[in-house]
């Protein structure tokens, strides 16, 4: 503004009348508002590029404490499990709210599963220096399969020998005793009772339900024959329908169907097994045949091997002419409610229900038997499996003395052949699943001779936790006590009653 003022002051002092020269072009002029708004501009952008600059500084600092944060937190974690991981590899996982003599443990350890393809199939394992052997599957419900010549004739001698040296026992005394106190004990209602054995829910006990519940309870093996007489012995059908309802129930009492079998008297062939057997010792300082079967038993599985050196000893059984096992299932499944037999005391849990959690059943046919003695698998690859239909029109698949042909699959006992199959399936995430159905089993009838058979059962509880907790426990105890305590399932300490088949 102050140029503006002093250009008409100059014009205004030149004399009118004298000889001007033009005035020099005035400068050039700048609009009127250039300079301040640029003065204002850069003012602006200072301060934006201050603020923008402590904003940017301010996230760097967040982001290096957060990189420090997580580098402590992560350096601690991994201490605290190098110091607290229990053998076997397995991670603690301190969890808040948990009582510290039950950490959990992360599941680091996945279980191989061997596929079966199709029936029929052969595959190539080397399961000894030296020699290749042929793996044949034989169903695929449940995944069977049957490798011949697994053992030598030399070792299948051995093997009978100390058997025979050790001593067999009766593998299932004559009536099990103890179940009205088990009902006592559980307290249980008639009704309740009733309502258990129900399967179908109809409001009456047919014949099929009233002959699994006797046999998994008493361990004989009952007609429907058989149970007409009893009925009629103790007048419990007043109808005479040969179905028991809620009201001739409850006159029954829970061991009225034993008092009555003992007064009659029980024969062996009467019995859910008619069998002797042994367990061999097969950890450090036993036989090497016994430790060379356990070693292959691992490569055959392909299972860790801590899993197969905490299982149940090796088994050895023989049937005499006229022995047999009716179908059974090695393992039961698993509830809430239920503990493994092998875990139970790592479990710390009392509860009357106990199975034998067996992963894997492994069978050796010690010799080649005259006549009869073949493994039958009533209901292998069976479509759909369904209990109450294994007992109809009084032809009972789980009958091996009598029903045995009528069995999908049969396998004939044969010198060093073994056989293996799974009792539980997969849980999707490597570990052992819910129980296999299909995995129902049982010896035919013995006609002529005797067979000498041989179980190795890979014990795994279906619970990870207890499983983890189990093998921390054997771990941390000195080798001397393990042989003292039977942590190492001792086959002197179990006795047929903890190792009982279902």
């Amino acid at each position: 503004m102050t140029d503006n003022q002093e250009t008409p002051d100059a014009e205004d002092a030149i004399p009118s009348g004298s000889t001007t020269l033009p005035p020099p072009p005035p400068p050039p002029l700048r609009p009127p508002c250039e300079r301040l708004p640029c003065h204002k501009s850069s003012v602006c952008s200072r301060s934006y590029f201050v603020v923008v600059m402590v904003f940017f500084h301010v996230y760097i600092i967040n982001v290096i404490a957060l990189l420090f944060y997580v580098h402590y937190n992560s350096g601690q974690d991994d201490a605290n499990r190098s110091r607290d991981a229990p053998s076997g590899n397995h991670h603690q996982r301190p969890e808040s709210g948990r009582p510290p003599s039950k950490p959990e443990f992360l599941r680091d350890v996945s279980l191989t599963r061997i596929e079966g393809i199709r029936v029929g199939h052969v595959q190539k394992v080397s399961l000894v220096p030296g020699k290749v052997h042929e793996m044949r599957t034989l169903s695929l419900k449940p995944l069977l399969f049957e490798i011949p010549e697994f053992l030598s004739k030399d070792e299948c001698r051995v093997v009978m020998q100390l058997a025979q040296l050790k001593g067999l026992m009766e593998s299932q005394l004559m009536v099990q005793d103890g179940q009205e106190e088990l009902a006592k004990e559980l307290n249980l209602s008639p009704e309740e009772i009733f309502n258990l054995l129900d399967i179908n829910q109809d409001g009456q006990l047919q014949l099929h339900e009233i002959l699994t519940h006797s046999r998994v309870r008493d361990g004989i093996w009952l007609t429907p024959e058989n149970l007409r007489e009893i009925y009629a012995g103790l007048k419990a059908d007043k109808d005479g329908n040969g179905l028991l309802s809620l009201e001739e129930f409850r006159l029954l009492s829970n061991d009225a169907f034993q008092r009555f079998l003992m007064q009659q008297g029980v024969k062996r062939s009467q019995l859910v097994r008619n069998s002797r057997h042994t367990w061999l010792y097969q950890g450090k300082g036993a036989h090497q045949v016994l430790q060379d079967i356990k070693e292959r038993v691992t490569r055959l599985t392909r299972l860790p091997p801590s899993l197969v050196d905490l299982s149940e000893p090796l088994q050895v059984v023989r049937y005499d002419e006229g022995g047999h096992y009716h179908a059974h299932h090695d393992s039961g499944p698993v509830y809430p409610e239920t503990a493994c037999t092998h875990t139970r005391l790592a479990a710390n849990m009392s509860t009357p229900f106990e199975t034998s959690c067996r992963y894997i059943t492994v069978l050796f046919y010690l010799n080649s038997v005259e006549g009869g003695g073949e493994t039958a698998f009533p209901v292998a690859d069976n479509r759909t499996y369904d209990e109450v239909s294994l007992i109809q029109n009084d032809v009972d698949l789980l009958d091996t003395r009598r029903n045995c042909n009528k069995s999908n699959l049969r396998v004939k006992p044969s010198k060093g052949t073994a056989v293996f199959w799974y009792n539980y399936l997969s849980d999707g995430r490597g570990w052992v699943g819910e129980q296999d159905e299909y995995a129902l089993h049982g010896g035919c009838v013995v006609t002529h001779g005797t067979k000498w058979v041989a179980n190795k059962w890979i014990n795994i509880d279906p619970d990870y936790q207890r499983q983890a907790r189990y093998q921390q426990l054997v771990s941390q105890q000195p080798e001397d006590e393990e042989d003292e305590e039977g942590l190492t399932l001792n086959p002197d300490i179990q006795s047929s009653d903890i190792h009982e088949d279902l």
